[in-house]
């Protein structure tokens, strides 16, 4: 009895909790062109192998609507749901398994795992992953590989041993031009030789959550993916999405970029058409993570 009762009191806070939390975001179908529910977008996931989410990183809202997009996503798909990280590097997947396997303590999983400062803001997709048997992608290219390249440019990591390209994507990486590169330089105030190095280290990163996650696609046939980056990464379907396409073409991906706005009351939707498939702006006035 005192069990039945718990767990009514649980269903019953999650229930209250996501009801108070819609009232703080409204999602957006591109192809629609109407308001539409996080249900809607997981029935949109029957055709896709990959979804990805474009966040602002101090943004509470994305953060709880990333762990509700993870968990309707497992919940249609229990046996074919993974998560991958832009917040994990490659060379820590043996931490992260470990931890998600019950194997180490959280306390020495986030010191080795080197987790981000907002951790907190994580947790519940790496807990429910735990909790679930599900596996997460570390998807990103290590610091040390990052400085490398801000210093010396892409060509550096010709002179890293073979091992090292146990995490890192074959050589040469390709530095995206176009319409990514302009929206870098008009993100860094206009162009220097030292932003052409800091945008090789974007393309780095992008390069290296493209081929960790077709790489785990290829071995886990038929596993959706949810990504989670930050949104330069993937808005306007370019970045680290661009690079997967290009990997893999025979893919299906849909985008969504989520984001803090002062137009949350009535935005303008065609402003953001180009960004993704969904929009999803979030309350400017609810508090940031950090």
């Amino acid at each position: 009895m005192k069990f039945l009762l718990l767990m009514f009191v649980l269903v019953t806070s999650t229930c209250l909790h996501a009801q108070e939390m819609s009232s703080h975001y409204q999602i957006y179908d591109i192809k629609k062109q109407k308001l539409i529910s996080i249900d809607d977008i997981i029935t949109d996931t029957e055709q896709a192998d990959v979804l990805f989410f474009g966040e602002d990183h101090n943004d509470s809202i994305g953060h709880y609507l990333e762990a509700e997009l993870f968990r309707k996503l497992h919940s249609k798909y229990p046996l074919k749901t993974a998560l991958s990280l832009e917040m994990f590097h490659t060379d820590v997947q043996p931490e992260l398994d470990e931890y998600l396997a019950g194997l180490i303590s959280e306390k020495n999983f986030i010191k080795e795992s080197r987790a981000w400062g907002n951790y907190k803001d994580y947790r519940p997709l790496i807990e429910y992953a735990k909790q679930n048997g599900l596996k997460v992608i570390a998807a990103n290219a290590a610091i040390r590989y990052s400085n490398a390249v801000t210093l010396g440019g892409l060509k550096v990591l010709e002179n890293f041993p073979k091992k090292s390209f146990n995490f890192l994507p074959p050589l040469p990486i390709d530095t995206a031009q176009g319409r990514y590169y302009e929206k870098f330089t008009e993100t860094l105030g206009g162009h220097s030789m030292g932003s052409m190095k800091i945008y090789q280290t974007q393309n780095l990163w992008d390069a290296t959550m493209a081929w960790s996650i077709n790489k785990f696609i290829k071995a886990n046939r038929g596993i959706k993916v949810f990504q989670l980056n930050g949104r330069f990464h993937s808005d306007e379907k370019l970045g680290t999405l661009a690079k997967l396409q290009q990997l893999n073409p025979k893919l299906k991906i849909l985008n969504i970029s989520s984001f803090s706005d002062e137009s949350f009351i009535n935005p303008n939707w065609e402003k953001f058409k180009n960004l993704g498939d969904y929009i999803i702006i979030t309350d400017p006035t609810v508090k940031r993570s950090y």
